[in-house]
């Protein structure tokens, strides 16, 4: 399958008769489907590179996944990447948190886009960074008034992956 890379979205055009873009959306729940194409973010077009399911060109040249990951380091998104590959990796059904303020929405496995809510809201925290509490507590916040649990994903220098499941609790 091939894919076009052109301002932070790789897009797949769906042709006639071709399957693979649209199982990707509705099966595996990849990306977003617009008209006759199926846009993916650099994080999940890196990741399909990776396993060999997608093949990415910008501008008519192939691109390789060391090219994707030099962009998703120079956007600071590295640290995404990383969590998101460990969980899909894991069987989880990722799509974008941006609405909640979070990177990732996580579906827990069986449950997908549609026929159930996610059930974390995802936040990449690299361990030297300096959380502010008002911050920490507004992720948390969020995440309890949309009922789902906040996954605190804290990547290390060696980018190994700890995650903290935290919750909303009154006293």
């Amino acid at each position: 399958m091939r894919g076009n890379l052109s301002n932070d979205i790789v897009s797949v055009k769906i042709e006639e008769g071709s399957k693979k873009p649209i199982a990707l959306n509705e099966k595996s729940f990849f990306g977003k489907i617009e008209a006759d194409t199926l846009n993916l973010s650099v994080i999940e077009a890196c990741y399909l590179l990776e396993k060999g399911r997608l093949d990415v060109f910008e501008n008519d040249k192939k691109c390789s996944v060391d090219y994707l990951i030099e962009i998703l380091r120079n956007q600071g998104l590295y640290g995404n990447y990383i969590v998101y590959r460990d969980l899909k990796d894991r069987g989880y059904i990722i799509k974008t948190g941006f609405k909640y303020g979070s990177d990732f929405r996580l579906y827990d496995r069986g449950r997908s886009p549609g026929k159930g809510h996610s059930d974390y809201l995802v936040k990449v925290v690299f361990e030297n960074y300096d959380i502010n509490v008002l911050d920490f507590a507004s992720y948390i916040r969020v995440a309890h008034g949309v009922n789902k649990n906040l996954l605190l994903a804290i990547v290390d220098d060696d980018f190994d992956i700890t995650y903290y499941n935290v919750e909303w609790t009154r006293p």
